[in-house]
């Protein structure tokens, strides 16, 4: 099974311009975790992404004010991605090895195509592999390493 077969299509994306206010509102309004940070509103080409995490950790946690600042100023980059011609296992493994929930899955142009989620993985692969991507992600970072 390739990734193009699991991944959810037509994923909202934001700029580095966009505001958090905007970011998180997208969040809740496609009840997702993260958002790709595309160049510009006419192009999907990532450049980094940003999670519900990267919110609270990288400005709540260290006192900054999430209200005056952009998805730019806080985004992960560069971005994991994943081909939508991979296969599903090949998915998993880079969610493993990166400790990631979720991969955006990029054409061969860098452009925002799809995402896979844990939960892409666990309907469409085995028990055993979706468990294994389950635990290995949950690890905390010095484990990580260890576990592989």
């Amino acid at each position: 099974m390739q990734v193009r077969d699991i991944m959810s299509r037509d994923v909202a994306c934001c700029t580095k311009d966009t505001s958090l206010t905007d970011v998180a509102r997208m969040m809740q309004q496609c009840d997702c975790g993260e958002i790709p940070v595309c160049e510009s509103n006419t192009s999907k080409k990532l450049v980094g992404v940003l999670t519900d995490r990267d919110i609270v950790l990288r400005t709540l946690a260290d006192g900054k004010d999430p209200f005056q600042m952009a998805a730019g100023d806080i985004m992960s980059a560069p971005v994991v991605t994943v081909s939508p011609d991979a296969s599903a296992e090949e998915a998993a493994r880079m969610m493993q090895q990166h400790q990631i929930r979720r991969v955006p899955v990029a054409d061969q142009s860098g452009m925002c195509v799809g995402m896979v989620a844990q939960a892409d993985l666990a309907r469409s692969t085995s028990t055993e592999q979706a468990g294994q991507v389950v635990k290995q992600v949950s690890q905390p970072r010095e484990m990580a390493g260890a576990a592989r």
